[in-house]
Formats: structure tokens, C-alpha cells, sequence
């Protein structure tokens, strides 16, 4: 049923707190949900607000943004007009979104999707849709609409085409339509109305370009919509074959994952947000809109292991189809690409915008793109590897370019590089680049012997044993009686936790239990890992940081691998408990608790899903 006549139209508010001194401006990253449509994300947070959005694209500049700049990011205000408790949770299975509203005189709640269909010129359109339904007794409501284009920096106006608002910016057009009255200041728009019991309205958001034109969303279609939005993600999630004691989790973060996913070309970004701080205040704030080869790469791993064979023969097929091998001498792959496989990503600081909290500079490109990280090549072809065994044998001309990836990998492994926490403050001999490099030739050499194909298996095999002795000796440090950051030094690193999920070292060798029990003293606090000490390793960057999810999910991992599952499930159990109410991660976790840097992030879900399945086994 939808809204009766009775909707009115009111004046547009000030906004998610501003200046009333009562409403915090900016929520907690972690009070939030993410919704997508396999092109682009929102992060909708527990007040019914859209506080980030970018239109089109992962990495396009963005709609919404209030998240980053509460006065001048832009947003989309959804909520009842009176005060209400809210709880926020996703339809069983789905990435469909729900936000309840409890107040005094009635129940209401939003419903927040993106459908996700197979017509290109619809898929084009980036519909949004947000229901609004009447649960129980009546409330008013209110919605106001306010986008600032391009990071707030560019102006924009409201006119009429076809009967229809549209918001229009010189690079981006958006049609609003809504089955109740909206008025507008030549600027913004909003809607005071009123539902009862069993009444719906509906709001969507529409890009426009020459051919798409505004489209009504009534409220049958808007129904029909979120049906056939439901049973796409239930029936990509029916695939799964994980049946284990952390469905729920694991599930969740696949569905998360799958959200993170570039449907044009199967890119994979690392998250949907940019300069979330690692620290409130702090200056560690970067922009994860991008494919990281390794996280991709991992995200392949753990997507296999559930099943989903699809995600990783699209993600072959942007390595190999979109992703050009540079031949001018230095390393073939950057560490990075943008969506569309391009490589240029300029880094540039948004000074009009005071970021999180006022957590500047706001970045927008990420300058660690021209950065050598040796790991890359580990991840990389251990994915290649494992879709060859796990999903179909790869064809002759992508062997010709894993040989060429491991002939550059021999001849250059012993490089020192930035790592995989691209650190700015200078290269070094870290043992994890040697580790993923000595994981590169070995993977290929399994592929080579398992599928009789061509390769120079003396020469491989001549590196990965010099990589072998080199991170045995020097990587070790007699002092410490652990494995350490980089060749010839005594500082721990989480990293190392990889060694046994690898298959490098047996996860029961001495050397390893040894490490294992330094890192615990050292890195570990009530089962959540730090990455390293930045005071012992500088890694030329101001401030602190919290413990790294993903480096506390490998040492569940560590833990069950060296026959220690009891303490194994107490730390993956407590780690659970730092999830947000909907069971997403950020990238690291606070000093109290909270979720910090940007959100959500694949690295900590794909090592959830990892930890999970892992932890499983061994419990029997």
C-alpha cells in the first residue's frame, strides 16, 4: 500500500547534527551498512542517512560524502521526524538493507538497495532505491536530499525533465523520483510526509546520460525490485559450500566480498571507501578504491574455498585482458590498478574537506601505485595456481605470462622493496617480499610438473632454494629466537605469520613454534595483533595505529596450524565480538575497541572466511 494523501512537504533541515549541539555530526565508521550493485557501493549508516556514495564507479568521484566533511560532503537524509531507537540489519542472506525506527507511536523501517540486473543500458542507470514502509501505529518522516558532486567541489542546480527533479552537475546528471510530494531550493530537496500502518513510500536515485532518460520507480515496481534483488544474492550465495560452525561470518563476509567486486571487468577493490583514518586525527588516511594485486588475489583464494568459481575466473580474466605488463625494464605489474585496469593513479589532497572527524587530509589517488612490492608476485600466481587446480586448468597463453612473471621474480627477488604495509619510509630486505617470492616460483612449478607444461624448472628451482637459505638465515634472529621484519635485524612483524599458511616452514617446526610464542608476547593484546612496533621499524609516518584485523585472523590460522586449537577458537571467538552489528570489518581496530581506517575492508573478511575454514577442520 502506499502513502495516502495526507504527505506533506516541509522546510529542509540543517542536517546530521549541525549545530544543535546535540546530534554527534559524524557517526563511528562501523555504524554503518554497505549496499552495491557490483559497479558501486553506499555506506547507509543506523540514522537512515547515505553519508558516501560514488555514482557509476567504485573510484568516481563522490555524491554523497558527509562522511568525510559532515557541512559539505553532501547526503541523503531518510528517517522518521521524530525520535526513534534504530537497529540496522541486512535481509537473511542478501545485501539488501534494513533499517528499523522504534518511537513512540509506531515502527517503521528503510529498506536500502541497489538491483543488480543483466540489461547493460539499466545497469548504467546505478538505480538506488530506498523504501520506506509503516510496520506498526504511524509516523511522520522526513527525506532530504542534498548531493554535492565531485567531492563537494562542484556547484550544481535543480530543474524539471519529464516531469521528474533532476539534480545536474557539469559531469553528472541524477534524477530523483518519489511516490510522495518533494519540493526543492534550486539546490537540494526534501519531503516531510506521513505513513500508516501497511503504507509504503519509495525514493530513487537515477544517473542519467543521453540516452537514459528519468523513470518512474512506483511503489509495485519498487516491490518487484526488491524481490528480484533478494533472489539474485540468494541464489549466488546457494553456491557456497562452506556448512561449518561460523556460517553466518563467513557468509556474510562472502557477500561482503562479492560486493567489492567490479562486475564490468571482475576487479576486486581493497574497499569502497577513501581516507577513513587509522587513527582519529591522525594522517594515515588513504584511498582504497583500487585493485590491490594481493588483496584481489587473496580474495580469489577465499571465494574458491567457498565455491564461487565465477568471482575467480573473472578476476583471470581482468589480470590477463586488462592489466598490461610494463616491458621497460623495471617490475612487469604495478600494485595496484584502477577498475578499469588503467594505471595511473595520481594522489591529491582535498583541502576544502576536514575528513572524518576532522581526520585530514582527505586523499583522493593513492601514490604507493609507483611503489616496488615484491609481494605481489606470491599472491598473484598462488591465485593462478589454485583457479588452475580449483576451477579450470588455464590457457597457454597465460602460462606464457606466469613464465614471464616468474623469470622476472628469479631474477630479481633479492631487490629490497617497500613491503606489504608500504611503508614510506624507505626500502628494505623484508622477509615477506622474499617469502611471496619464494611462493611465486614454487606455485608455478606445481603447475608446471601437475599440467606437463614448459618451464625452466632447473633455473626455478635454483631460485627458490637461494630465497629458501636466505630467509632461513637471515631472516632469523638468534636474539629474539623468532623470524624478523627484514634481513639482518631484530624487529618482529605479523607478517610472518604467513611463513606456515604458505607452506614454507611446517606450522610444528621449532623455529616457527619459537616465533609463534615471540610474536604473542611482543605484537599480540588479548588476541588482537599489532603489524609491528612503528617505533621500533619507523615507517616515516606520524601517529599511531591499531591492531591489524587481518594479521589477528592469520594468527587464529597460526594458532590451529601448530596444534593449539583451543586457543585458536578463543581468539577467533573474541575477534567476532569486534565485528560491527552487521558482522563488517574495518581495517584495524582501535585502542578502545573501535573500528578505524576505511570500511568495509576485503583483506580482514577474505582472512576471516580463511580462519574459519581452517579452525573448522581441525575441531573436527
Amino acid at each position: 500500500m502506499s502513502a495516502r494523501a495526507d504527505s506533506t512537504t516541509g522546510l529542509p533541515g540543517a542536517g546530521r547534527g549541525a549545530g544543535d549541539g546535540r546530534t554527534p555530526r559524524y557517526l563511528p565508521v562501523s555504524e554503518h551498512g554497505l549496499i552495491g550493485d557490483l559497479r558501486s557501493a553506499a555506506l547507509v549508516g543506523t540514522d537512515g542517512t547515505i553519508d558516501w556514495y560514488c555514482c557509476g564507479r567504485f573510484d568516481a568521484p563522490s555524491v554523497f560524502a558527509s562522511i568525510l566533511d559532515a557541512e559539505k560532503g553532501g547526503s541523503f537524509e531518510l528517517a522518521p521526524d521524530v525520535p526513534a531507537r534504530t537497529k540496522q540489519f541486512y535481509f537473511p542472506d542478501t545485501n539488501v538493507l534494513i533499517t528499523r525506527f522504534f518511537a513512540e507511536d509506531g515502527v517503521g523501517e528503510v529498506q536500502d538497495f541497489m538491483p543488480i540486473t543483466g540489461d547493460p543500458r539499466e545497469a548504467d542507470r546505478h538505480r538506488l532505491v530506498r523504501r520506506v514502509v509503516c510496520v506498526r501505529g504511524s509516523l511522520p518522516f522526513r527525506a532530504c536530499v542534498a548531493p554535492r558532486f565531485a567531492y563537494g567541489s562542484q556547484p550544481h542546480t535543480v530543474r524539471e525533465l519529464l516531469g521528474h527533479p533532476v539534480f545536474e552537475s557539469p559531469d553528472l546528471t541524477l534524477a530523483l523520483t518519489s511516490s510522495v510530494p518533494v519540493e526543492n531550493d534550486g539546490r537540494d530537496m526534501w519531503s516531510l510526509f506521513k505513513l500508516h500502518e501497511g503504507e509504503t513510500a519509495v525514493f530513487a536515485l537515477d544517473r542519467l546520460d543521453g540516452d537514459l532518460m528519468p523513470r518512474a520507480c512506483p511503489v509495485a515496481e519498487a516491490e518487484e525490485l526488491f524481490e528480484a534483488t533478494v533472489r539474485y544474492w540468494r541464489r549466488w550465495l546457494s553456491t557456497s559450500r562452506y556448512r561449518g560452525r561460523w556460517r553466518e561470518m563467513v557468509h556474510r563476509s562472502a557477500l561482503t566480498l562479492k560486493l567489492l567486486t567490479y562486475a564490468p571487468t571482475g576487479a576486486i577493490v581493497a574497499a569502497p571507501t577513501t581516507s577513513l583514518p587509522e587513527l582519529i586525527g591522525g594522517e594515515r588516511n588513504w584511498d582504497y578504491r583500487y585493485v590491490w594485486i594481493r588483496d584481489a588475489a587473496f580474495c580469489v583464494f577465499a571465494l574458491l574455498r567457498l565455491g564461487f568459481t565465477d568471482e575467480a575466473r573473472a578476476f583471470t580474466r581482468f589480470l590477463f585482458e586488462h592489466v598490461s605488463l610494463a616491458r621497460d625494464g623495471g617490475a612487469p605489474l604495478q600494485i595496484m590498478y584502477g577498475v578499469d585496469g588503467r594505471r595511473e593513479l595520481p594522489e591529491r589532497e582535498l583541502l576544502h574537506l576536514e575528513g572524518h572527524q576532522g581526520s585530514a587530509p582527505v586523499r583522493v589517488g593513492n601514490d604507493a601505485v609507483g611503489q616496488l612490492q615484491l609481494d605481489i608476485y606470491g599472491a598473484l600466481i598462488d591465485s593462478v595456481y589454485l583457479y588452475d587446480k580449483w576451477g579450470e586448468p588455464i590457457s597457454s597463453a597465460h602460462w606464457d605470462t606466469v613464465c614471464e612473471l616468474v623469470e622476472w621474480v628469479c631474477a630479481n627477488w633479492d631487490q629490497p622493496d617497500e613491503g606489504i604495509w608500504e611503508t614510506r619510509g624507505g626500502r628494505r630486505n623484508f622477509l615477506y617480499s622474499r617469502l611471496m617470492c619464494w611462493v611465486a616460483i614454487e606455485r608455478a612449478m606445481r603447475m608446471a610438473r601437475h599440467r606437463g607444461l614448459p618451464a625452466d624448472m632447473a633455473g626455478w628451482s635454483r631460485a627458490r632454494d637461494r630465497i629458501y637459505r636466505q630467509i632461513m638465515g637471515r631472516g632469523w634472529s638468534d636474539e629474539r629466537r623468532a623470524f624478523v621484519q627484514h634481513e639482518d635485524s631484530d624487529v618482529l612483524d605479523a607478517s610472518v605469520l604467513m611463513m606456515p599458511l604458505a607452506k614454507f616452514i611446517s606450522p610444528t617446526d621449532p623455529k616457527w613454534l619459537s616465533t609463534l610464542d615471540a610474536l604473542g608476547e611482543d605484537l599480540v593484546s588479548d588476541s588482537l595483533v599489532y603489524r609491528y612496533d612503528p617505533q621500533a621499524s619507523p615507517d616515516g609516518l606520524r601517529g599511531e595505529e591499531g591492531t591489524f584485523s587481518i594479521c589477528s585472523f592469520w594468527y587464529v590460522e597460526a594458532l590451529t596450524r601448530a596444534g593449539r586449537p583451543d586457543e585458536a577458537r578463543l581468539a577467533f571467538e573474541k575477534m567476532l565480538t569486534y565485528g560491527n552489528h552487521l558482522g563488517l570489518y574495518a581495517e584495524e581496530i582501535g585502542r578502545t575497541g573501535e573500528q578505524t581506517g576505511n570500511f568495509p575492508q576485503a583483506f580482514t573478511h577474505l582472512a576471516l572466511i580463511s580462519a574459519a575454514f581452517t579452525l573448522d577442520r581441525a575441531l573436527g
